[in-house]
């Protein structure tokens, strides 16, 4: 008999106070909180990915900030803070204005001060937003007698969608400055200001003159403030574990590895602990699966567009190298889509090198790889409902070790489908394959380097590392030829597995493959 589940998991729950209340599964991160609003600075801004946990933090701040001495009974910030001072607190959630253009953001504006102007009321002559904020933080702390803490939750939530367009972003940023602007001449009214963010945009355009506000996104005593380290899952989750592999009917080790290779993976600095995305981890808890829960929670529409928009192929996403102000730089002025997966999630630290002060950015795990290639997939196969199932048969085929009826299955699908523009070169064929391949959820990489040459594309499965040659409106037997003439099986001598050789011939003008050979 399964054993009940220990705990009701918070998902969708954002309410520090709902949260305490109706007993769900919390995650203890208020010793950092202690430690984030009894530092130095009074002005902070933390970027995290979409369903991180950045609101439940805003929400949990603004707990803390009103004296609810009674939620944080038991954690750890219980012992540290002996006053529970209560201030005014202005919490303005920014989730509820997007999709929207300048006149429904000015509305949006508009309602989330008429909740706090029924509270500590309006002056006549305050008619713009960033008056009517002014006025509220000084009357909060004229009525009493305490400085005022500001909470702002997803601050670019009005411009995420619009972050590809050169007309409508400046108009939105433009209003949003004008509502954030106050913030700095209020310096003697405030106590705390705190904002969250998934991008990171400039200072200058957004905060106008506030030039003070401490980014602490990469700082490594808040690497784990959002998000769920090994740790916390192996000592305040240890019950859930055991239910959820009694569940899948694996050992204990074995469900933790299979969350690990699915969910871990992110690294927000370096040296950094392994943080698992906690919307996928409750999700696969509550429901006793590993499933795609955050990249099926919704993919951002501004991601593919700037994707597209960069030029950017399926197989350059991860594994490079950059220095920290190439992926943590504004999102206006970037010159790379860099910023923008980093600052999202698609890619994450990996690892760095402190002499060159290198980072490495790749995927982070799994899902997000899966995803992601499933999102791209419309772009380069038509009929993507149809590619899914396809994709599940090829996976069955190679698991089997059967590369030829993989093929074979794609080959069939492939004549089926509908016209695509732009098939007519042989990086076509090659990033459709890449993007295959990783649906697969095997290991794929494309062009590697050789002492002759350069692979097309390499492939390992469980039981084989295949080397793919491709050819367009060529041979099987071309590309097989360039297999061996180069040797590039050589290259992968040492990797532990039987190596076979894939050369395929693609065809133009039918646009699938055309033949095959397979050596092993």
């Amino acid at each position: 008999m399964i054993q009940p589940l220990p705990h009701k998991y918070p998902i969708g729950v954002q309410t520090f106070s709902e949260l305490r209340q109706k007993d769900y599964l919390y995650v203890d991160k208020t010793e950092q909180i202690y430690r984030m609003t009894h530092s130095g600075s009074k002005y902070i801004f933390l970027s995290r990915p979409r369903r991180f946990g950045k609101s439940l933090l805003t929400s949990t701040l603004h707990a803390y900030f009103g004296g609810r001495k009674e939620l944080f009974k038991g954690l750890g910030i219980d012992a540290l803070e002996k006053e529970w001072t209560e201030y005014p607190v202005l919490h303005f959630d920014m989730s509820t204005a997007k999709h929207v253009d300048k006149e429904r953001l000015e509305s949006e504006l508009n309602l989330k001060l008429l909740e706090y102007e029924r509270i500590y009321g309006k002056s006549e002559g305050e008619v713009n937003p960033n008056q009517r904020l002014m006025g509220l933080i000084r009357r909060a702390y004229k009525s009493t007698g305490r400085q005022v803490v500001v909470l702002i939750d997803e601050y670019d939530a009005p411009l995420l969608d619009v972050v590809h367009e050169e007309r409508n972003l400046p108009v939105l940023r433009d209003v949003m400055r004008n509502f954030y602007s106050p913030l700095k001449a209020c310096d003697p009214y405030l106590r705390f200001v705190f904002l969250t963010g998934i991008t990171k945009f400039s200072q200058l355009s957004i905060f106008s003159e506030l030039n003070n506000i401490e980014n602490i996104s990469m700082d490594e005593p808040y690497a784990a403030v959002c998000g769920i380290t090994r740790e916390e899952m192996e000592t305040q989750m240890s019950d859930d574990l055991d239910i959820l592999a009694e569940r899948m009917k694996l050992t204990r080790g074995e469900v933790l590895d299979k969350l690990k290779e699915n969910y871990d993976g992110y690294h927000f600095t370096w040296p950094s602990p392994d943080i698992y995305n906690p919307f996928s981890l409750m999700n696969a808890f509550a429901k006793g699966k590993l499933d795609s829960y955050w990249f099926g929670s919704g993919t951002p529409t501004y991601l593919i567009e700037m994707l597209r928009k960069y030029d950017v192929l399926p197989s350059q996403i991860g594994g490079t190298e950059a220095i920290a102000a190439d992926f943590d730089a504004p999102t206006e002025r970037m010159e790379s889509i860099t910023p923008l997966l980093y600052q999202s999630g698609y890619v994450t630290i990996k690892d760095y090198d402190e002499l060159a002060e290198l980072y490495t950015l790749d995927i982070p795990n799994k899902e997000i790889r899966v995803g992601l290639m499933r999102s791209l997939l419309p772009y380069y196969v038509q009929g993507a409902g149809l590619s899914n199932t396809m994709v599940a048969k090829m996976y069955r085929a190679i698991a089997q070790d059967d590369m030829d009826g993989a093929l074979r299955l794609m080959q069939a699908f492939l004549s089926t489908v509908p016209y695509t523009a732009h098939t007519d070169y042989e990086g076509h064929y090659q990033q459709m394959l890449y993007i295959i391949f990783s649906l697969l959820g095997m290991y794929v990489d494309v062009e590697v380097r050789t002492p002759r040459g350069r692979v097309d594309m390499a492939m390992r499965t469980a039981t084989t590392l295949y080397v793919v040659e491709l050819k367009l409106d060529g041979t099987a037997e071309d590309a097989m030829r360039q297999i061996d003439l180069k040797n590039y099986p050589e290259r992968f001598a040492l990797c532990g597995l039987p190596v076979a050789k894939v050369g395929i011939c693609f065809d133009r003008e039918k646009r699938t493959l055309k033949e095959w050979m397979i050596e092993k």
